[in-house]
């Protein structure tokens, strides 16, 4: 089935409900309508009420996504000691920033273009995702700092700056299709700059590279 082409001036009568104005013109092209707003009725906030806070807090890591001034984007994983993701309040989550490889790409964008889309998911005992959408900015450590621990977050991992997000949208990612997983201990040399710790060359970009400029 080949889909109408969505132009400057297409204009779905949908513009009171959540979501962009792409999907809702998908919606009425696939005569999904219905159903998207069944679930934007039943499943969509603007705020995280007091079962999704509590989901935050209890998650070890999330899928951020951001792009840049031109709409090229980024996604990336943060992770921590469940407490790292913390909710100010219903609006308003904030999450740190640790040391790492210097290229700055979620930040970058962020500077650029504060949309962010943020991704939970327990793998182990709910099954169940946590999608939270908002904009997002750069605050410096002492903003949240935690009493006695003015520069580290949970499990001793150094907090260098926050990133504070307010929220628009909250909304379920249904189980599914999550895959069960079980959680094994490991060592995590948090902040490290260890090459190996930090998986080396693992996909051999460096040695490829090296191998071209020999040749």
């Amino acid at each position: 089935m080949s889909l109408p082409e969505l132009t400057e001036t297409t204009s779905p009568d949908r513009v009171e409900l959540p979501g962009s104005r792409g999907e809702h013109f998908l919606q009425c092209a696939l005569e999904t309508s219905d159903r998207a707003t069944r679930f934007y009725s039943d499943q969509v906030l603007d705020h995280l009420n007091p079962a999704m806070a509590e989901f935050v807090g209890r998650m070890e890591m999330a899928f951020i996504s951001t792009a840049d001034a031109d709409g090229e984007c980024d996604s990336s994983l943060r992770a921590g000691p469940a407490g790292f993701l913390r909710v100010i309040d219903s609006r308003t989550l904030v999450y740190p920033e640790y040391r790492g490889n210097g290229v700055m790409a979620s930040l970058g964008n962020i500077m650029e273009n504060p949309h962010v889309g943020m991704l939970m998911v327990d793998f182990a005992d709910d099954l169940i995702g946590l999608h939270v959408n908002g904009r997002a900015r750069i605050a410096p450590l002492e903003e949240f700092a935690v009493e006695g621990e003015a520069e580290s977050g949970p499990g001793g991992k150094k907090v260098e700056r926050w990133v504070v997000v307010d929220v628009q949208e909250a909304y379920i990612h249904c189980r599914k299709h999550i895959p069960r997983m079980v959680p094994v201990d490991r060592v995590r040399n948090w902040g490290t700059d260890d090459v190996k710790s930090k998986g080396g060359d693992f996909f051999g970009v460096k040695a490829d590279r090296m191998s071209d400029a020999k040749d």
